[in-house]
């Protein structure tokens, strides 16, 4: 990120100087760059600030493609093709899922399904849109805590004692009483 900040320093000063020292230090620097590819490895190693200051350099001036030397400027325009694409891909990306919602309206649901058992997710997710709660009734119903017995009766309760009615009363008809 330094050297970014270097080469847009040595740029700006680049502004204020004579044309033929220009001219002078651009010859001066290609034949550094020349001496240094010619000694170095056969591909070369970039780092993302190097490309990206590439790429941006040949986006604000196109006729610097044909005097690239460290990478051919096919290369350099697939760099910005890639750029490109995955910028878009982040962009479009699909959030899935159901959004989250804030850890205090998830314990203030659970508080109030605990102190109300009879109140189901409908009436709670009513009473939060009362207190200005935007939230779905799904949502509501995901987070309302599940008892292990039910509030009121169930069949079970209601059929133990029917059959032991049924049983009682058919051993009388058939004589036999058992306690």
């Amino acid at each position: 990120m330094l050297g970014i900040l270097r080469l847009l320093g040595m740029f700006l000063a680049g502004l204020f100087k004579s044309r033929a020292r220009l001219e002078a230090e651009i010859l001066f620097l290609r034949h550094q760059l020349n001496i240094s590819l010619r000694r170095a490895p056969p591909r070369v190693r970039l780092r993302g600030s190097d490309r990206a200051l590439l790429v941006w350099m040949t986006r604000l001036w196109p006729k610097l493609l044909g005097a690239v030397q460290v990478v051919q400027p096919e290369t350099l325009l697939r760099w910005h093709r890639a750029g490109f694409k995955a910028f878009w891909r982040w962009k479009s990306r699909c959030r899935r899922g159901r959004p989250r919602i804030d850890r205090e309206l998830r314990d203030l649901i659970r508080r109030m399904s605990q102190e109300n058992p009879l109140w189901g997710a409908p009436r709670i997710h009513g009473e939060l849109l009362k207190l200005g709660f935007e939230v779905a009734q799904s949502t509501v119903s995901k987070y309302v805590v599940r008892r292990q017995t039910p509030p009121s009766q169930t069949w079970k309760t209601f059929l133990v004692p029917v059959a032991n009615l049924i049983r009682l009363t058919d051993d009388r008809e058939s004589g036999d009483v058992v306690a």
